[in-house]
């Protein structure tokens, strides 16, 4: 087992990090309080080839491992403090690129990869429903079949990029008696007549990212719009949770690693009672604690990179790694406010904006208890 990166996996998440801090500069403050989406920044990320990491070089992407992939991953959280962005950037590879590539057709391939890796196109994968979150079986949309068209009528919400989403996978079933035999999924472009987006109530963090409320009144879709077979939309949900889970926090693990290194410096540049805080046994150990969980996060999220670069089935891999990154990058963000202080609480600090933040992981591709729930199954309970 080696536990080494290469030089060249070393120094390419070096450039990350340099192109986050250098490029993806912005007034972070204002754009959490107004809710905006930066574009431009998305637009940058594109050319800098992030969204096509891990797809083929043939369908407009970067073709790099999957390891790799999470550690620059790892890298840009690390450089870019906009994690609203970071979270868009992440359910757009791994919840909309990801299932395209692996269910698509192969016009489907050649057609939306390289919008959604080079021109900047943004997916959305939408399935939760106001009775069908993580109960994918109960979704209500419905898809009839009428010749070589889909009609799609159906509520979705929670939906990911919604507003400023290019192309949408949507779950929906073509006879509800079918139960889960009956679910399929569509790609279907924003401008489809019968589609209509709005954007959802404003929510605690990660206001930066854009969250709506789909609606289909008689959206109509060809059959070649249909994402792989008909009632394949169990699998392709599958697939897509186990990508997002294992991976949709890689971005976290470097977060969590510069609130450790800032709260380092805090600690030993701030004094009370003539010695620096960090001297204080019970800062010393909210410290430690916090490197004790990036390390663990580290391995997680590494363990599911490596299966998956190997074929493996990681159904509770990720599950674990999305529960064990979501809830330590809660306390890591609540433990460096307390280290700062008062002055921790003040938003000019903006880590009060990272506890905001990382409270939403704990939501991801299923809220904590649904991932215990998972990972209970496959220990045969």
């Amino acid at each position: 087992m080696d536990f080494a990166w290469n030089s060249q996996q070393i120094e390419f998440k070096r450039k990350v990090i340099g192109f986050a801090q250098q490029s993806l500069i912005s007034d972070l403050i204002k754009q959490d309080k107004e809710e905006i989406f930066n574009r431009a920044a998305w637009q940058k990320c594109c050319e800098f080839g992030v969204h096509g990491w891990p797809i083929p070089v043939r369908y407009g992407g970067q073709e790099l491992d999957i390891l790799t992939t999470a550690y620059a991953l790892q890298g840009l959280g690390y450089g870019c403090k906009d994690n609203g962005l970071i979270f868009a950037m992440n359910a757009h590879i791994w919840a909309g690129e990801m299932p395209l590539l692996t269910f698509g057709s192969e016009e489907q391939k050649e057609k939306y990869l390289p919008l959604l890796c080079r021109e900047g196109w943004i997916a959305s994968h939408a399935a939760s429903e106001p009775q069908a979150g993580s109960d994918i079986y109960s979704l209500k949309t419905t898809a009839l079949k009428d010749g070589d068209r889909y009609i799609l009528n159906g509520h979705k919400h929670y939906v990911t990029n919604g507003t400023i989403a290019d192309l949408f996978i949507i779950f929906a079933t073509v006879d509800p008696s079918f139960g889960k035999e009956g679910l399929t999924a569509f790609l279907i472009e924003k401008d489809t007549p019968g589609l209509v987006v709005q954007k959802s109530t404003s929510t605690m963090g990660v206001r930066t990212a854009q969250v709506a409320e789909l609606t289909l009144e008689n959206c109509e879709v060809s059959v070649t719009n249909r994402l792989g077979q008909e009632g394949a939309g169990l699998a392709i949900f599958n697939h897509s949770m186990e990508w997002e889970r294992g991976f949709i926090l890689a971005s976290a693990v470097g977060t969590m690693e510069r609130l450790l290194e800032q709260s380092i410096h805090y600690a030993r540049t701030h004094k009370q009672f003539g010695q620096a805080i960090g001297k204080f046994q019970l800062v010393a150990n909210k410290l430690v604690d916090m490197k004790l969980r990036l390390e663990t996060a580290k391995a997680y999220l590494y363990k599911v990179a490596w299966m998956k670069e190997n074929r493996q089935m990681a159904l509770m891999e990720a599950s674990m790694a999305n529960l064990y990154i979501s809830e330590a990058w809660v306390q890591s963000s609540l433990e460096a406010i307390e280290i700062h202080g008062a002055h921790g609480y003040l938003t000019n600090t903006e880590l009060e904006r990272e506890l905001r933040d990382a409270i939403g992981s704990k939501f991801y591709s299923g809220t904590s208890e649904i991932q215990r729930v998972v990972i209970a199954k496959f220990l045969g309970l």
